[in-house]
């Protein structure tokens, strides 16, 4: 199974949400000649719906459409009152399920492992949410999420896949697909290279699989993951899922260690390499990036950082662009 690639019916429900607006896709010529490139464009999702990341796309668009499923002429904010939506989060996906679910007038259940900043269930809580603290990893707090599902009859709503689980997941990673459309209208002109930071890789998996169909195989897609969680290039090279091993990395939204199903089918079709980038490395770039009036977290900014280490095949010529996932964590 494979990421949807047409954006049509994310459009549509976004055109009756108040909250939603494009955002921007910046040209950073300072930045491009820092890294020594041609050309440099960065999609800048700190601010989107007013929830700071580009989550916002993902599960208030899979709770949207069972919503409009439901009762099309139904009050949205009463559609799917009674119904409980639980899932393990690192913080933006939470957001986005807690604040789908409010509007719809849904519970939020959220697990969040204990690594997980408590800035993030303050923000979480403040969007009506319920959070529970389980395990020691996104891995242990999934797994906690998923037996509350069974035992309370909640729908789990995780932007994973796995066999068996595939229909939320598949409607989140196509609620991404808005982020990629805006770009492909947004850019004068498709790019030598994309650099696309990977959790369990749905967005990847989704902005590569929509570009592929508007710009073919012109662009060099590159999927950028944390040294410590390389679940994805790892299951590439064993030709299967796999669980990659490793401590805790300051990439937090990407540190997911088992990758999504769908995404890595999705990958293994549309990416053309998979790299990593170290603790000490992600740090330097977010350093870096700030300077250059980038503030965002080193998930949020790994593409970037990547690039201002250097990458193999991107020479002075290349035109790259990039995503800027998340705001700071202090916005």
């Amino acid at each position: 199974m494979s990421p949807r690639s047409d954006a049509a019916a994310v459009a549509r429900l976004l055109s009756l949400c108040p909250a939603h607006a494009v955002t921007p896709c910046e040209e950073l010529p300072g930045l491009a000649a820092r890294a020594g490139i041609a050309r440099l464009h960065v999609k800048d999702e700190r601010n989107r719906m007013g929830l700071g990341s580009f989550k916002a796309l993902g599960a208030s668009f899979a709770i949207a459409q069972e919503a409009a499923r439901k009762d099309p002429s139904a009050d949205w904010g009463t559609a799917l009152q009674g119904r409980t939506y639980v899932t393990a989060s690192a913080g933006n996906h939470g957001m986005s399920v807690a604040a789908g679910a409010r509007v719809f007038g849904a519970r939020a259940v959220i697990y969040l492992a204990e690594t997980v900043p408590e800035a993030f269930a303050i923000r979480l809580r403040a969007r009506g949410a319920t959070v529970v603290r389980a395990g020691a990893t996104y891995e242990e707090s999934m797994t906690a999420a998923a037996d509350a599902a069974r035992r309370n009859g909640w729908a789990l709503l995780s932007d994973s896949s796995w066999p068996g689980y595939s229909e939320l997941p598949m409607a989140v990673m196509e609620g991404y697909l808005q982020l990629a459309a805006e770009v492909v209208a947004q850019m004068d002109a498709p790019p030598s290279h994309i650099l696309l930071q990977a959790g369990v890789g749905g967005l990847a998996a989704a902005v590569a699989a929509h570009v592929r169909v508007a710009w073919g195989d012109t662009p060099v897609i590159i999927v950028v993951e944390p040294s410590v969680a390389a679940a994805l290039m790892e299951s590439i090279r064993a030709g299967r899922l796999v669980t990659a091993a490793g401590p805790s990395s300051c990439m937090g939204r990407l540190d997911c260690k088992t990758p999504s199903e769908i995404a890595l089918a999705g990958l293994s079709r549309d990416a053309d390499l998979f790299v990593t980038i170290t603790e000490d490395e992600a740090a330097a770039g977010i350093a870096e990036l700030a300077e250059h009036g980038v503030a965002t977290t080193p998930s949020g900014g790994a593409g970037l950082a990547a690039l201002l280490c250097g990458l193999p095949g991107i020479g002075p010529d290349a035109s790259v662009l990039a995503i800027v996932s998340e705001g700071p964590e202090d916005a």
